[in-house]
């Protein structure tokens, strides 16, 4: 039997009006009743565009010329905007970027939870939207074609590396050695049998993880030993899984950490652990939480995914007490170390799967004046019923997706009876669709 023939894509630029903007960066116009996403299209934009795919529901394309611009255009910052998938939208003006993102949370709001806000919060912006990003995994290819290893991120809609020289968004300690690092790992007798670099960075230590596949030479060694002393960078190594990262051989242990200065706390945290990428928005984001949850100093708190205790040892800071539950052991064993540095003693924390059954949990036998949920993009469905039974008469829900934000708080609102009091976003990923949120949630009874 033959195979069918892929249909050919129209070769010959088609123009189009913009009509809006998708979650993920891209124009959305629609011809003949189609929708087709472009890549690179701004809303109220006359574009000249090529397909890149075409399926029975939609299609994709890319701009080739604008002929009307949006007064939104702006000239992105970086060289490789288009070619790389690690931003969307360098091409919009940054404050009509995280307007954008407002409208967005808005709207799923409004069509996924049926609910709105009674205040709509001015969004969170630090004063640059540049070298922001401290987290981040950078893939690492040797390509024979261009006799070179590539360090970076994917092209976009496509499995294969951009070829970069350098990042605008990731912090320049890293951002600008793109193409030393690229020339090191060329030099490695296992240059092919490394995947990727970890990115991990606190307010003044920079550790980069090489992902192995084979054991480094002991010239490979030297060779990043030496790169980690000239660019002053902690250089560590994952032969395996997660439990395998550890410093270079001979190197000492990095001390990663950052400051929250506003409640005099510190936080430490391994290279591997989960901390927000943007430094200054977490800052910002810490004071407003700590604003609209305002724990008086006879106030319970609970805090469901609290992670380190980027938000537990603050509040801790303000209320009577804090329990913090995670469900990883070792984010936990880390969060108690924390406590213990700031000598803060009016915290507890429990380590259970808050997506699991709960009823054998000793906080849940406990009541509440209010809590802090911090939940991963998957939202936090499974525990909402458990809030009004220890009687959380105030909720702030942190988020990083509209989509399960929404969802949750039609719950919150509908089922168990909270008013969404106010909702925001936060400027947390500049240049690209992400949309981080905070809500808060109140009920009378």
């Amino acid at each position: 039997m033959s195979r069918r023939k892929r249909k050919q894509l129209p070769t010959e630029p088609v123009e189009v009006a913009i009509e809006s903007l998708s979650h993920d960066g891209r124009g959305v116009t629609h011809i003949e009743g189609k929708a087709v996403f472009i890549h690179g299209a701004l809303p109220d934009e006359q574009v000249r565009f090529t397909y890149t795919k075409q399926t029975r529901k939609f299609d994709e394309g890319k701009v080739v010329e604008v002929l009307k611009p949006s007064p939104e255009r702006v000239e992105p910052g970086c060289p490789h905007f288009g070619l790389c998938g690690g931003c969307s939208l360098q091409h919009q003006d940054a404050a009509a970027q995280i307007q954008t993102k407002q409208q967005a949370l808005l709207d799923a709001l409004q069509h996924i939870g049926k609910v709105a806000p009674q205040e709509v919060l001015p969004p969170l912006v630090a004063d640059s939207v540049w070298g922001y990003r401290r987290k981040a995994r950078l893939g690492v290819k040797y390509v024979a074609k261009k006799g070179k290893v590539l360090v970076g991120f994917r092209e976009k809609g496509s499995s294969f590396l951009a070829d970069l020289s350098r990042c605008v968004v990731l912090h320049p300690k890293v951002g600008e050695l793109l193409t030393p690092l690229s020339d090191l790992i060329d030099g490695l007798s296992i240059r092919e049998r490394v995947p990727q670099i970890e990115v991990a960075m606190g307010d003044e230590v920079c550790v980069l993880v090489f992902r192995m596949l084979d054991p480094p030479s002991e010239e490979d060694r030297m060779k990043l030993a030496a790169f980690g002393q000239e660019h002053e960078l902690h250089i560590y190594v994952q032969e395996g899984g997660p439990d395998s990262v550890r410093p270079l051989d001979g190197q000492p242990e990095a001390t990663l950490r950052y400051s929250l200065p506003e409640f005099k706390t510190d936080i430490r945290f391994l290279p591997t652990d989960f901390t927000q990428v943007n430094s200054d928005i977490n800052r910002l984001m810490v004071h407003r939480a700590m604003e609209m949850l305002a724990p008086g100093p006879d106030a319970r708190v609970l805090e469901l995914f609290c992670g380190l205790g980027n938000f537990t040892l603050p509040l801790a800071r303000q209320a009577a007490e804090v329990v913090g539950v995670e469900g990883d052991a070792g984010l936990v064993a880390r969060a108690r170390d924390n406590a213990a540095d700031n000598a803060i003693d009016n915290v507890r924390f429990y380590t259970a799967n808050l997506y699991g059954e709960l009823p054998q949990e000793p906080w849940l036998h406990e009541s509440f004046d209010m809590a802090l949920l911090d939940p991963p993009r998957t939202g936090a469905q499974e525990v909402l019923a458990y809030l009004p039974k220890l009687g959380v008469k105030r909720i702030l829900y942190i988020s990083c997706f509209p989509g399960t934000l929404a969802r949750d708080a039609g719950e919150l609102v509908n089922q168990h009876g909270y008013k969404l009091k106010a909702a925001g976003v936060m400027d947390m990923f500049p240049h690209t669709a992400h949309v981080e949120s905070i809500a808060l949630f109140e009920r009378e009874k």
